[in-house]
């Protein structure tokens, strides 16, 4: 017997999966066909155009890096992010290249991992988590290695909540000649990105971050051309990036079954997005709030970790305000009071993370301000 979409017991203060909007949460309700045109040219190839056009945005923030005017495509891959950024890994690089992998955090650390069991040739730029990488420091380890042929770069790595310098980095990367991957699961469709001005051969990103659809597949948004390249340079039948990419050009199918439900979910949220404003309008919610979050949280005694010049809008790490601190505890009574947060990811501090980003408004952090106010008090 049908059910309506129950409301939520609590918010997701994550990095994702994350809280969703109740037209998001229905669109999962009704079945599709893989096979029909109606999913496959309605939604699928209508969800790949719309990426495309959310890969090619324009403003004077970021408007650093001139670039041609290339034609670029998404590709729809199933699984989680980490799914898409290694097929992106085991696709581009050819047996004879060499990638520099820039790390500090966990996310670029699951890269250099990546193309361990991948067995792609990798030098590592590895940073603490605290630090943001230098790109004089890029440009240097690629003049003095001039056999590497792809750079890999977290945009935003949310083991700390650290925004990157996606727009310096891309500048000293494509001076070089080199292709460019960027891990932006965390950033695009809530960090206003334009692909083709700042050059970024492939960026990878997932559903259910900063567009708000749910778990279930990735994207892989890149350079036609550069796709070409890929052709035959797989290490798995499954994640061929440029075999999916043919299939989905030529039938508009994914190659194997696709998460069909997740789609449509994914193609609603996309609806919302535009609905709200679009990146701008995301974009901005996101920033005011991180700014509330962090302002009201250390007025309680939680000091964020990062400054606030290295800090992203989409998710924020907070100290342990005294050594004796239960988080655990701590955890459990907000969770009860209608949020959940995020335990910390550093090695070497005590730290929590509340994320920004989602269905997620400054009411909302208003809200739960008051509730860690009452049980801290």
């Amino acid at each position: 017997m049908y059910e309506s979409v129950p409301d939520n017991p609590y918010i997701l203060l994550t990095p994702g999966p994350l809280s969703t909007s109740k037209g998001v949460r229905s669109a999962l309700l009704r079945d599709w066909c893989t096979w029909d045109a109606d999913y496959n040219e309605g939604i699928v190839q209508d969800i790949r155009r719309r990426l495309v056009q959310l890969a090619r945005w324009r403003s004077n923030v970021d408007r650093c890096c001139s670039g041609k005017n290339e034609n670029y495509t998404a590709v729809l891959m199933q699984g989680s992010g980490s799914f898409s950024v290694e097929a992106t890994l085991g696709s581009a690089l050819p047996p004879d290249g060499r990638i520099l992998i820039i790390t500090n955090g966990a996310y670029g650390q699951r890269m250099v991992q990546m193309a361990d069991v991948l067995q792609v040739d990798y030098i590592e730029y590895a940073l603490p988590e605290t630090e943001c990488p230098d790109p004089h420091k890029i440009g240097t380890l690629l003049d003095e290695n001039p056999d590497v042929t792809h750079v890999a770069l977290v945009h935003c790595e949310t083991t700390t909540g650290m925004l990157n310098p996606l727009c310096a980095v891309a500048q000293v990367v494509k001076a070089r000649g080199k292709t460019l991957i960027v891990d932006a699961m965390s950033s695009f469709g809530g960090i206003p990105i334009d692909l083709n001005e700042l050059g970024i051969d492939f960026l990878v990103s997932s559903a259910n971050k900063c567009i708000q659809g749910v778990p279930g597949f990735a994207f892989v948004i890149a350079k036609q051309d550069e796709l070409q390249k890929c052709r035959g340079n797989a290490r798995s039948l499954c994640l061929d990036l440029f075999s999916q990419w043919q299939e989905m050009e030529k039938s508009g199918k994914w190659r194997y079954t696709s998460p069909t439900h997740v789609v449509r979910a994914f193609h609603q949220a996309l609806n919302e997005l535009d609905a709200e404003g679009g990146v701008d309008v995301r974009y901005a919610r996101y920033r005011q709030n991180q700014r509330l979050l962090a302002e009201g949280m250390a007025e309680l005694g939680f000091q964020p970790l990062l400054p606030a010049d290295l800090q992203s809008p989409i998710i924020t790490s907070f100290l342990y305000p005294r050594p004796d601190f239960d988080f655990a505890a701590f955890y459990r009574q907000v969770k009860a009071q209608g949020f959940v947060l995020y335990p910390g990811k550093l090695s070497r501090a005590n730290t929590f993370r509340i994320g920004n980003i989602g269905e997620v408004y400054p009411k909302d952090i208003q809200r739960l301000l008051q509730v860690v106010w009452r049980i801290t008090r």
